[in-house]
């Protein structure tokens, strides 16, 4: 959606109040597409953060590394400790990750856009 979600009869009416398209851009269009753009960016940090997890099993660096560890070594007694310590690892930082986006958003949001989105 973005920018090009914004409505167009929103657009029209900041153009007949006289705005230039810097000062349109600035307090139209860029509010008005920001809630949108950034449950984008919240999305594609949520799949970041699972494909980081599954990068270890290519042998690349990757937040999995523990639950790959604790697989290989099934059987030991700390095997089950390992992945759960990988995977409450995973789950905390992409909670961390959306809580600061949620933060962002109540931060950057006019209230009176905010209130449209529920």
């Amino acid at each position: 959606m973005g920018l090009r979600g914004v409505d167009p009869a929103l657009v029209d009416a900041a153009k007949g109040i006289g705005m230039s398209p810097a000062a349109r851009l600035a307090r139209v269009e860029l509010p008005l597409a920001w809630p949108p753009i950034l449950a984008g960016i919240r999305v594609s940090t949520q799949m970041l953060m699972g494909i980081a997890a599954i990068a270890a099993y290519a042998s690349g660096p990757g937040l999995g590394n523990e639950i790959f560890r604790g697989i290989a070594s099934l059987g030991s007694a700390n095997a089950l400790n390992q992945v759960l310590a990988g995977t409450l690892g995973i789950v905390i930082l992409a909670l961390l990750f959306d809580a600061a986006y949620v933060l962002l958003g109540r931060l950057t949001i006019p209230r009176g856009i905010r209130g449209r989105e529920h």
